[in-house]
């Protein structure tokens, strides 16, 4: 027995169209993100919160393997709750722009962040916690527009400032248990990633002036 052929509506997007799509990827970059620190909070509270010990403890040798790691793990669960929002949505927001944008303001936010944290930090302490890639995050979209002279995201910068202005004052030490040295070179490590994507967009635009402008030479 044949069933007969139902052609797809008008408007409609299959599930992998949907996964192919800039607003699909974003949704899954940011998702993935969130699975992994989520997962890695559940592991360390069912290890007695071992994991936590594998944060950047500043300026002992065997707290250099924190700096890759310490993004992704949370002293507890009211600590992930609360990063867990911010996360979602600027990484959502960067990834919209494509996945290199989110490699280049991750991998510098971390690893600025994490030097930054392993050089000044206070002696015995660990430091963990997304806030490193919030702030991070947060500088990029604030400043990228700057640097690659475009409007729409010098407004989405603005936008992204005014929601998040509140994070200013983690820029600073007044709280204790804060690690205000992750969140300040966080922000330099988003600052970094934001003034290197501006360098490249200008390289290219150059590149392709030059071919627009080019002359051939004469036979």
């Amino acid at each position: 027995m044949t069933t007969p052929h139902t052609p797809a509506r008008t408007g409609e997007k299959s599930p992998a169209t949907f996964r192919r799509s800039r607003t699909g990827k974003a949704l899954i970059t940011s998702g993935s993100f969130l699975v992994v620190i989520w997962v890695l909070m559940l592991i360390n509270a069912l290890s007695n919160y071992r994991l936590t010990g594998y944060g950047v403890e500043p300026r002992e040798i065997e707290g250099l393997r924190g700096i890759i790691v310490a993004p992704f793990l949370h002293v507890d669960f009211s600590h992930l709750l609360a990063n867990t929002p911010a996360c979602a949505v600027l990484l959502f927001l960067i990834a919209l722009s494509g996945q290199k944008a989110v490699w280049v303001s991750s991998v510098c936010t971390v690893i600025v962040g994490g030097v930054g944290i392993w050089l000044t930090g206070p002696e015995n302490s660990v430091h963990v916690g997304a806030s490193i890639l919030i702030y991070g995050w947060v500088a990029f979209l604030v400043l990228r527009g700057f640097f690659v002279r475009s409007f729409g995201q010098i407004a989405l910068g603005v936008v992204v400032a005014l929601i998040y202005a509140g994070l200013f004052w983690g820029l600073f030490p007044g709280n204790p248990g804060v690690s205000w040295q992750g969140h300040l070179f966080g922000a330099v490590g988003g600052a970094v990633a934001a003034f290197l994507t501006g360098r490249q967009t200008g390289r290219q635009a150059s590149r392709q002036t030059g071919k627009k402008t080019g002359l051939k030479d004469a036979d």
